[in-house]
């Protein structure tokens, strides 16, 4: 299906006035994303409304089921359905990851990985960040627009603990994912058990109820205070809608419910009924499977090997036992014999005598023998292995290789058609343009949301711009035009309160100091004013407002609309001043 003809908006519910909510496609699947809300209040429905929507569209993505409750997809589209469990399309393991990642950017395969079933927990986070990094590094080349889903996020990225290598690679993917086309949206109960860096780094967010006050305060913190007890007033399936991409910093949104079977909802005491779930193409399943088997037959082997050598191992050591003991026995009919000067008779009297040792010897050199051969065998398999392995990365190299070659063959293909037919050569210009840009060796990068600064860009008449744009504003405080603003807020009071407001937001002093130097100079303004001015994300900008004022440097003037406290506003004159 070609971008021309996919869908660019999809549906997913209704805002407070009733008028249809419509998210971009290209912002869900490239950007990062945020849903949280208590059990219940319906966070795994808006993931999975979201899903069916894209799925729809003929857009594939991949979601980390870590309830197993998101088969109920399988009602509608055909999906890999991949884990631990007999229930699963394909029992897969890390050895799988670098095919996971191939079907799902490659062949278009939308992939349910459901870590539920694994009961060895390192085996699955194993698994996931193999495909991730495999994601990742696909997609460099790729930068082909796709959504990585991650239920309970807060176990891979918490707040409070440690974050292990798969959570700093989910880090990473939300940081820099975006820009070669991979997005990433992160699911969670508690918001505040997810690490802080990841929820100011979304640039959509959506809020369904929480009563808990360390997680209300979160919402306070990233909206605004007023939010903090709306939130936990919300019905099931309500939200406060939180996005970059829109003049409207928050909505209410009723969101729809989800089509397919909720594998997901608390069990009642009607009677069970699995709905029929489509099936994905057998050859698929075959390839997965010839790799599980591969696997399984090669570790059968080497366990076979190992047992045999183990018995091997043993029976020698039994043997050496009843050697050392003949040789005990032989030594006393020695010394009895040289005693009784009658060596040949005692020697003719003992059980087995040196015959026995002579067999002795033989049989442990036999053994040996085939210890030896078994150890040969062992090596000789571990080099067939590392063979194969640089015979499979020789055709991996080709595979790209043919796929380059492929490119350019086209790219000629296509200046072919350009020379000949000029008008649709136009054509394929205007529709690049819609589809942002391309990388410096002409790939489309996509880029969803964002400012310019994030993505590296100036404005060329940026300082013209700064240096006639001054406008004086009622109310507004002027300061001496030869001190900065930081020599300004060197104050005690002023600098203990920026500094509580950074910590708490986690942004830098500097942030902070452009922020107010904004407010002295403009007067009252909206956040996303703000935003604009400072080059920074609203959903930052909102949070360090939110704690300046907490911290009494600023006071809110109208709705949505903020200014620089009293006490600062006389601070500022006399500190310009020199007093």
């Amino acid at each position: 299906m070609s971008d021309g003809s996919r869908q660019r908006l999809i549906h997913v519910g209704e805002t407070a006035d009733g008028a249809d909510l419509q998210l971009p496609v290209v912002e869900l699947l490239t950007g990062r994303g945020f849903v949280t809300g208590k059990s219940g209040s319906g966070k795994s429905n808006t993931a999975s409304v979201i899903a069916e929507e894209l799925l729809e569209a003929g857009y594939p993505l991949l979601i980390v089921d870590t309830d197993g409750e998101y088969y109920g997809l399988k009602e509608e589209y055909e999906m890999l359905h991949a884990g631990a469990d007999e229930e699963c399309d394909i029992q897969i393991g890390p050895e799988h990851a670098e095919q996971m990642a191939t079907l799902a950017l490659e062949e278009n395969v939308p992939v349910i990985l459901d870590v539920s079933g694994y009961l060895d927990e390192d085996v699955a986070d194993e698994l996931l960040r193999k495909i991730a990094r495999q994601l990742f590094v696909k997609e460099k080349k790729l930068k082909k627009p796709f959504l990585l889903v991650v239920e309970e996020v807060h176990e891979y990225i918490p707040e409070g603990g440690g974050v292990g290598e798969t959570g700093n690679l989910l880090i990473k993917i939300s940081k820099r994912g975006r820009k070669h086309g991979l997005g990433i949206v992160g699911i969670s109960q508690r918001p505040a058990d997810v690490k802080k860096d990841f929820i100011t780094q979304a640039n959509w967010l959506v809020w369904h109820r929480l009563t808990w006050d360390n997680d209300t305060k979160v919402v306070g913190r990233i909206i605004d205070t007023e939010y903090s007890e709306l939130v936990s007033d919300l019905n099931d399936g309500q939200a406060f809608v939180q996005t970059d991409w829109t003049e409207v910093d928050v909505r209410k949104i009723q969101f729809r419910r989800k089509r397919t079977f909720d594998a997901g909802a608390t069990p009642g005491l009607d009677d069970f009924e699995r709905p029929e779930l489509k099936s994905v193409s057998d050859a698929l399943v075959g390839d997965l499977q010839d790799i599980s088997e591969r696997t399984e037959r090669e570790q059968d082997r080497i366990t076979e090997l190992e047992a045999e050598l183990e018995k091997k191992q043993q029976r020698i050591e039994t043997l050496e036992d009843d050697l050392a003991s003949a040789r005990d026995v032989s030594s006393a009919a020695r010394q009895m014999a040289d005693a009784l000067q009658n060596t040949d008779t005692v020697q003719s009297q003992l059980p087995g005598g040196s015959e026995d040792v002579r067999r002795l010897h033989e049989e442990i050199a036999e053994l040996e023998a085939e210890r030896d051969e078994l150890e040969a065998d062992l090596a000789a398999r571990d080099d067939r292995i590392e063979h194969l392995e640089e015979q499979l990365a020789d055709r991996a190299a080709e595979v790209d290789r043919l796929r380059n070659e492929n490119k350019q063959l086209r790219a000629v293909v296509r200046d072919l058609e350009r020379e000949e037919r000029p008008e649709r050569d136009a054509d394929d210009a205007t529709v690049g343009a819609d589809d942002g840009g391309a990388d410096a060796d002409g790939s489309a990068i996509v880029q969803a949301g964002g400012d310019d600064i994030e993505f590296g860009y100036t404005p060329a008449d940026a300082d013209a711009a700064s240096e006639t744009d001054t406008v004086d504003e009622p109310g507004s405080v002027v300061m001496d035009e030869e001190r900065d603003l930081p020599d300004l807020l060197e104050t005690r009071w002023i600098n203990e309160r920026v500094a509580r407001a950074c910590e708490g937001s986690q942004c830098s002093r500097e942030t902070a100091a452009e922020i107010l130097g904004v407010f002295a100079r403009d007067g009252p303004l909206e956040t996303v004013a703000v935003a604009a001015r400072v080059d920074r994300s609203r959903v930052a900008v909102q949070s360090l407002v939110s704690e300046l004022r907490t911290a009494g440097l600023l006071e809110r003037a109208g709705e949505r609309t903020y200014a620089l406290a009293g006490d600062v506003r006389a601070e500022l004159p006399a500190a310009a001043a020199g007093e």
